[in-house]
C-alpha cells in the first residue's frame, strides 16, 4: 500500500562531496528537537537584545540576528550590543554545549574532538522568504574550532565555496529542516552564503511563520 505521509515519500537528496573538513548531515534534528529549539528561539527574541538586521556598509542586511554568549557585530565580538541597547547578551546554555558535542561526533566520528569542542558565541539567524545571504567568512573569532550549523524551518540553498574567493569554485546545496552543516579544519574559513530560501517546504507543526532558523555555534577564543 502507497504511504499517505509525505515524509515518506521525499526522493532521498543525493550524497555530494564536500571538500575536506566540512560535513552534511540530513534529518539530525528529530522533529520534536526542531520544535523545542523553535520555542527558545521565542524566548531568545524577547531579550535582553531583541533580534535586529546587522549594518554591512551601513545597509541592513535581509537577515535577522540574536545572539548568544558573544555579540556579533559585523567584523568584531562584544560582550554587549553596542549596535543596539548596550545589554550583555545571553550566555550559551548548557544544553547547547553538549547538542555542539553531540553534532561534532556524529559529523567527524572524532571524540576526543567532539570533547574538547565548547562553544562559547551561538549566532542565531531568522529568514524571512525574501531573505538572503551574501558570500562571507565566518573569521571574527579568534579559536579555529569547527562552525556547527542547524537548520529548521523551511529548506534553503546553501552555497558552500572555496577559501581564496567569493567566486568559483563552489557548490550549491539544499538544506532541509533539521540537518547539521559543519565546517572546520581547512574549510573553517570557506565563503559560504543562503541564496534562496524554499517557500512551504517547512515541517507542519514548527511553530514558525514561513521562514528559516539558523543556528551556528563557534568558540570565539577570546576572553
Amino acid at each position: 500500500m502507497m504511504s499517505m505521509d509525505p515524509l515518506f515519500d521525499e526522493a532521498p537528496r543525493p550524497a555530494v562531496e564536500l571538500p575536506a573538513g566540512a560535513h552534511h548531515l540530513p534529518g539530525f534534528l528529530p522533529l520534536e528537537e526542531q520544535r523545542w529549539l523553535v520555542e527558545r528561539f521565542h524566548e531568545w527574541g524577547r531579550g535582553p537584545v531583541p533580534p535586529r538586521y546587522p549594518l554591512i556598509g551601513g545597509y541592513p542586511m535581509s537577515v535577522q540576528s540574536v545572539c548568544l554568549g558573544w555579540h556579533w557585530n559585523p567584523g568584531r565580538l562584544t560582550r554587549r550590543a553596542v549596535d543596539q541597547n548596550g545589554e550583555l547578551v545571553p550566555p550559551v546554555p548548557d544544553w547547547m554545549v553538549r547538542l555542539g558535542h553531540r553534532a561534532l561526533l556524529r559529523a567527524t566520528g572524532d571524540d576526543e574532538a567532539a570533547r574538547s569542542y565548547v562553544p562559547d558565541c551561538a549566532l542565531v539567524n531568522w529568514y524571512e522568504p525574501s531573505a538572503r545571504m551574501g558570500m562571507h567568512q565566518d573569521k571574527e573569532e579568534r579559536d579555529p574550532a569547527p562552525v556547527v550549523s542547524f537548520s529548521i524551518g523551511d529548506s534553503c540553498r546553501f552555497r558552500f565555496g572555496n577559501t581564496e574567493t567569493r567566486n568559483k569554485p563552489y557548490m550549491d546545496l539544499e538544506l532541509r529542516s533539521g540537518d547539521l552543516f559543519v565546517f572546520g579544519g581547512p574549510s573553517r574559513l570557506a565563503f559560504h552564503g543562503v541564496t534562496r530560501i524554499m517557500p512551504d517546504t517547512a515541517p507542519a507543526g514548527l511553530g514558525l511563520p514561513p521562514g528559516r532558523i539558523n543556528i551556528t555555534l563557534r568558540v570565539s577564543g577570546l576572553d
